[in-house]
């Protein structure tokens, strides 16, 4: 399963947008989204200071 974000949580800093190594996650107006690039390695997550990924 992709990631999913909680779009209440995002705080759009963007630091889930540098981790990523595929390519998955842009900001779309300030809000992290991710697309169907994504391949559930939890590198996001990790990189989330909100805690706003999940990855299951």
């Amino acid at each position: 399963m992709a990631a999913q974000v909680d779009k209440g949580s995002c705080v759009g800093c963007g630091a889930c947008t540098g981790e990523c190594p595929c390519g998955a996650i842009e900001l779309i107006d300030d809000v992290a989204t991710v697309n169907d690039n994504c391949v559930s390695c939890g590198a996001c997550a990790d990189a989330c200071p909100a805690g706003a990924i999940t990855v299951e």
